[in-house]
C-alpha cells in the first residue's frame, strides 16, 4: 500500500504525478485527505482522496508514503497527527518515505533526514536539519526519497518508481509516457 497524503494547499503536479505514475505501475495506491475527503490544491483544484487520515492503517502492508509539497499544504501536512504517526511509523519499520517540494521540511524539522542526502524546494533547505543537499532534482539516501519542486515531479516519481520496481520497470514508465530529460 502507497499512501500519498493530501492537505489543503498541496501542490497537484506533486502530488498526482505518483498517483499516475504509480498506479502505471501496478501499484496500489491511495490518495488520504487530510482534514476532510475532498481536498483544494494550491491552485485551485479540489481532489476527492479514496480515504481520510483517520482511516490509514499502519501495517506490514504499507510500502511507502508520499508527502507533495505546496503551500499551506506542507504546513497542513505538518500539523496532522495522522501525518506525524505515518512518518514516525515509517522511520521504525523501514519504510520508505518520499517528500517533494517543501514537504521535506516536515521530517527534516525532526531531524529525520540528518545525515542523509536530501532536496527540497530553494529555501527551505535551513529545514533540513543535518541533511547534505546535492544539486539534484531527485534524491534516494536510504529510506528517504526527496525531490526539489513541481518541475522535478516526474524525476522524483520516476526514483520511486524504481525503489519500489526496479530500474526496467522505471525506464519502461518513463518510455511510454515518452519522458525524457
Amino acid at each position: 500500500m502507497i499512501y500519498v497524503f493530501l492537505a489543503e494547499g498541496f501542490e497537484e503536479v506533486e502530488a498526482l504525478t505518483p498517483v499516475d505514475v504509480l498506479r502505471r505501475a501496478k501499484q496500489t495506491v491511495q490518495t488520504v485527505g487530510v482534514g476532510g475527503k475532498v481536498i483544494t490544491g494550491a491552485h485551485g483544484i479540489s481532489v476527492t482522496a479514496d480515504i481520510t487520515a483517520d482511516e490509514i492503517r499502519l501495517d506490514d502492508a504499507l510500502q511507502l508514503i508520499v508527502l507533495p509539497g505546496g503551500m499551506p499544504g506542507t504546513l497542513n501536512l505538518e500539523a496532522s497527527e495522522a501525518v506525524q504517526q505515518a512518518l514516525t511509523y515509517c522511520a521504525e519499520h523501514d519504510i520508505l518515505i518520499g517528500a517533494i517540494c517543501a514537504a521535506p521540511s516536515v521530517p527534516g524539522k525532526r531531524g529525520m533526514l540528518s545525515g542523509k542526502k536530501a532536496v527540497c524546494y530553494p529555501g527551505f533547505e535551513k529545514y533540513l536539519t543535518g541533511a547534505e543537499i546535492p544539486d539534484v532534482p531527485a534524491v534516494r539516501d536510504g529510506n528517504f526519497i526527496t525531490g526539489r519542486g513541481p518541475g522535478a515531479a516526474m524525476d522524483f516519481t520516476l526514483l520511486l518508481a524504481e525503489t519500489l520496481c526496479g530500474a526496467e520497470c522505471a525506464a519502461q514508465l518513463a518510455a511510454g509516457m515518452v519522458y525524457t530529460k
